[in-house]
């Protein structure tokens, strides 16, 4: 998967680097992440992950966090390190893309 990053993608790899998670989960973490502003329907969720599986960007997890308490239709996500090295790369591009805005002038310093 080549950069930049769609701004979903991106937020599903960031839902996923300190642990693995079900898509509802990842539903959660996203609207948290944003403060609301990307709700991830279930279309553009699993449409992202079904593509992201195929980049070699996620996988799906064997793991269970508690089999006892866990439905056994859901299906884990974890990042794989090809995810993880994207996610890097977008986050500096994007770093990179706020200095360049604030050297312009167009946000104030020290916020984004």
């Amino acid at each position: 998967m080549a950069l930049p990053l769609t701004p979903p993608v991106f937020h599903i790899l960031l839902a996923l680097t300190d642990e693995e998670r079900h898509g509802y989960g990842i539903m959660q973490d996203v609207a948290r992440q944003t403060e609301g502003a990307l709700q991830l329907g279930p279309g553009t969720l699993y449409g992202c992950l079904k593509r992201m599986l195929a980049a070699r960007l996620v996988a799906e997890s064997d793991e269970r966090p508690d089999p006892a308490l866990d439905d056994q239709r859901r299906r884990y996500y974890r990042l794989t390190e090809l995810g993880r090295q994207a996610l890097r790369a977008e986050a500096r591009r994007l770093a990179n893309a706020v200095s360049a805005a604030r050297a312009k002038r167009l946000l104030a310093e020290g916020k984004a």
